[in-house]
């Protein structure tokens, strides 16, 4: 198997990565991050222009029609520039729902202004007092004329403070679960807007009886929400990767120039040997991540999967921040180095969709399932 880009990929990672580098150095990105809306519109629309949004929606849906392959590229560069547009939780995950389950109508209507940049959605599905991944959802939907009524509280929502439209998991009166679409402004919907602590934006969403529009026809949504989920884990892995990369580079780059009693603090054997095993690490998160896109690529939702890759990714991503933080000693938590916040959005995806514990528990939970090789 040929894990080398292709000349069409390297080129749109080049093109990203110079997009994301003239767009945010760190006291630019602190800027923005710091406004309201927590990320910048224009670079929102200059990745609409690249087709970036529409990576992942065919092209009958108004999108490029390419893999998860360039999805991963593009979210290893985000990762590495920490940029905070809300590719994943604004397009990936409600558009993933939206290109599965929808119907024609409802697919051309929403699409088409997703990939355009013109339009955000959000997919509210957690709720307060639930642990990964939900199971038991309390929000309802009751028939109302020719629509629903959705009657709960989802929390957190990431971005969706910012969303026009919303994505919303709710039980069906029949039973089993069911998708809608809600307008953020519609009558009967509160928001609650709060920032986490990397930076980013998300909401309490609160719904009265509010007016909902199903989501395809009436069938289960659970497939649907499995499928987006295994992307959704695939591209936490490539951003991850984006970060540790950058993280070990900082962390390189300051043991060259950093001098202590003299010499540079690289040419102390045990911070070298340690940069070395922040290296180990680092390829060790890469080929999970390479695991967890291929079997995206491959249409492999097991949850099994995504617990081998987030597992992996999560340890080597404590191990790099850690490090990283201690060789660069006190100026590695200020908030005017950049090094802090590669580690601050590496533990805020460490608990994004399951943390290492949970994944841990999804992989102790399938042992039985294997027999012992002898040989």
């Amino acid at each position: 198997m040929d894990f080398e880009l292709t000349d069409e990929q390297v080129m749109l990672r080049d093109t990203v990565r110079d997009l994301l580098a003239r767009a945010y150095d760190p006291e630019t990105r602190l800027k923005v991050t710091d406004t309201e809306l927590g990320w910048s519109r224009d670079v929102w629309g200059q990745l609409a222009e690249l087709g970036v949004l529409g990576l992942a929606f065919s092209e009958e849906d108004g999108g490029v029609g390419a893999g998860p392959v360039e999805v991963m590229v593009v979210m290893e560069e985000v990762g590495r520039r920490l940029a905070p547009e809300p590719i994943l939780d604004a397009v990936l995950v409600p558009g993933a729902l939206i290109a599965a389950a929808g119907t024609e109508a409802q697919r051309q209507r929403v699409l088409p202004e997703l990939v355009g940049g013109t339009k955000l959605l959000a997919f509210a599905h957690a709720e307060p007092g639930t642990r990964w991944p939900a199971t038991e959802l309390t929000t309802t939907a009751v028939p109302s004329g020719d629509g629903y009524v959705l009657t709960g509280v989802k929390n957190p929502v990431p971005h969706g403070d910012c969303a026009d439209e919303l994505v919303v998991s709710a039980q069906l009166p029949g039973g089993g679960l069911g998708l809608f679409l809600v307008a953020a402004n519609a009558e009967g919907v509160s928001r609650k807007p709060f920032r986490t602590f990397d930076g980013r934006r998300g909401a309490q969403l609160e719904f009265a009886s509010a007016a909902a529009e199903l989501l395809g026809d009436n069938a289960d949504a659970h497939t649907a929400i499995a499928a987006a989920t295994a992307q959704a884990q695939a591209v936490l892995c490539a951003e991850s990767l984006g970060a540790m990369e950058e993280s070990l580079r900082l962390t390189t780059e300051y043991l060259k120039t950093r001098k202590q009693f003299g010499v540079t603090l690289s040419k102390f054997q045990t911070l070298s040997q340690r940069a070395a095993n922040m290296y180990v690490s680092l390829e060790l998160a890469r080929s999970m991540s390479l695991y967890a896109t291929a079997a995206v690529a491959d249409d492999i939702t097991d949850p099994v999967v995504a617990a081998r890759a987030r597992l992996q990714v999560g340890r080597s991503a404590r191990h790099i921040g850690q490090e990283a933080i201690q060789m660069h000693g006190g100026i590695g938590i200020t908030t005017e180095y950049p090094v802090s916040h590669y580690v601050a959005r590496l533990t805020a995806i460490a608990r994004t969709l399951g943390s290492d514990l949970e994944h841990l528990r999804i992989l102790t939970d399938r042992v039985a399932d294997y027999t012992l090789v002898e040989f």
